[in-house]
């Protein structure tokens, strides 16, 4: 299938909560590492085995709340251009993640938030 899933991401006010909750719920593994974008510095890596994985999140504040998925492209630019000319509106434009790959965000016409991926 071209343009698939390829992670799905918590933005939470409270991430130990959040983590506290989905480990007891799903016995969720985690693991962390350092995010300078990030409110408090650091992001956690879902680790769900089989399927696609995820991470979590300190909310950006204004930014969304909730889950977030993303879907992978192959030119970041140019998907997230076309998705302007279609009528969605570019939350966060082409951002570069350290040694792993682009990312932005976009809001559809009826108002649904997605990320789009390029990886590295």
């Amino acid at each position: 299938m071209a343009n698939p899933f390829v992670h799905v991401e918590l933005n939470t006010p409270d991430p130990a909560k959040a983590k506290h909750f989905y480990a007891q719920l799903f016995n969720w593994k985690f693991a962390e590492m350092p995010n300078p974008a990030a409110p408090d510095g650091s992001y956690t890596m879902i680790e769900v085995g089989a399927g696609t994985g995820g991470g979590i999140m300190k909310q950006v504040p204004g930014g969304p709340l909730g889950w977030l998925p993303y879907v992978e492209v192959d030119d970041i630019h140019a998907v997230t251009q076309k998705a302007e000319s279609l009528g969605a509106k570019v939350m966060k434009d082409v951002t570069e993640v350290l040694g792993m790959g682009w990312f932005s965000f976009i809001q559809d016409p009826t108002g649904a938030m997605l990320g789009l991926w390029k990886s590295k």
